[in-house]
């Protein structure tokens, strides 16, 4: 006779984050973390049945255009149109499947659609910034947008993030959602960001970088950018407390 089985909920188990791949969460050049960071130790919540399983993220939530944001308007909004594709891997090099990934961000001129952003520079009538898609059975995305500008912020003197693309990547559960950037190669303005500085590890850092794809640049239409997320293991992608993204 077969040995009963247990009725006892197994909880998985993940490998600890490598050193040095997220950053102190009081990082003292990004000031605003002296607001946000937790001044008592972190209490333990471990997850139980309600937080890994559903609400299902799947492609019932998806709009026609919703991976398409040069689309989503009557015209097509101004700027250098993009094509942003990658996978979504586990620890182990594997796509993971059926999972829903955001993206926001500012628009060419480096002003996002927000009651909160009212610099001078303007806003685009046929640019939300924001979309989402569902990784295939690979793990791959891919998203066309436009190229989003610098924009100034009031951390420092003359501050000016560099342009990047934000991702939100969730699992079976809104518990489960990773956040991070995407920044764009040879920006002139890493040197003086503290987001992207705060990371301790340099190769941490490359990994936030996309990597120009000539070979997916569609002649007459779109250049395209690579950008692989990894949630665990020795080449994990940075990521962010959702309190603690930029404005």
């Amino acid at each position: 006779m077969a040995a009963p089985t247990s009725n006892k909920l197994i909880l998985p188990r993940y490998r600890r984050d490598p050193e040095g791949t997220h950053p102190p969460l009081d990082s003292p050049g990004y000031r605003s973390t002296a607001l946000r960071h937790p001044k008592q130790p972190l209490v333990l919540l471990p997850q139980m049945l309600t937080e890994v399983t559903g609400p299902l993220l799947g492609p019932g939530r998806l709009g026609e255009f919703d991976n398409d944001l040069t689309r989503q308007h009557a015209e097509e909004p101004q700027g250098q149109r993009i094509l942003v594709h990658g996978r979504l891997l586990d620890g182990d090099g594997r796509g993971i499947p059926n999972s829903l990934i955001e993206i926001w961000q500012a628009n060419a001129g480096g002003r996002y659609r927000h009651i909160g952003d009212n610099w001078p520079a303007p806003l685009d009538p046929n640019f939300d910034g924001v979309g989402r898609t569902i990784t295939d059975s690979a793990g791959r995305y891919e998203f066309t947008t436009i190229k989003p500008g610098a924009y100034p912020w009031k951390n420092h003197d003359n501050a000016w993030r560099p342009a990047h693309i934000h991702f939100s990547v969730f699992g079976q559960a809104f518990t489960q959602r990773l956040v991070t950037q995407m920044y764009f190669p040879d920006d002139p303005l890493f040197f003086q960001d503290p987001i992207f500085n705060s990371i301790p590890d340099e190769k941490a850092r490359q990994r936030m970088i996309s990597r120009f794809d000539y070979s997916r640049t569609t002649d007459h239409w779109a250049l395209a950018f690579e950008f692989d997320i990894v949630v665990r293991g020795r080449e994990q992608s940075v990521f962010e407390n959702e309190e603690e993204e930029d404005e």
